[in-house]
């Protein structure tokens, strides 16, 4: 079990490398790093979605839900200001506020 870990850490860590490091002769072009910018919002998505509108029973939008009215300030705060320490305080405040 640990060594399954330990070489998914090495994988891992390995094929991050390639594009970190600046002394390697690989290099990414400029239509692959506009196609991978496009990674960090849907892989983001892909995890915040599920968890504001699915609940137990199915899709909730009532606005009885913490979640969703907590993801709706945020997303406010986030456009008006562009500050990501205020976007999570208030997400995270109102969220608790409210459950």
């Amino acid at each position: 079990m640990m060594s399954t870990i330990l070489l998914m850490a090495c994988i891992t860590f390995f094929t991050r490398y390639l594009f970190l490091h600046h002394t390697l002769p690989f290099r990414v072009g400029p239509k692959m790093q506009q196609f991978l910018s496009f990674s960090a919002p849907a892989v983001l998505t892909a995890i915040w979605v599920p968890i504001v509108f699915v609940n137990e029973e199915g899709i909730n939008l009532d606005w009885q839900n913490p979640y969703l009215s907590a993801a709706i300030a945020a997303i406010i705060v986030a456009y008006k200001t562009h500050n990501i320490y205020y976007t999570t305080l208030v997400g995270m405040g109102l969220f608790l506020i409210l459950n």
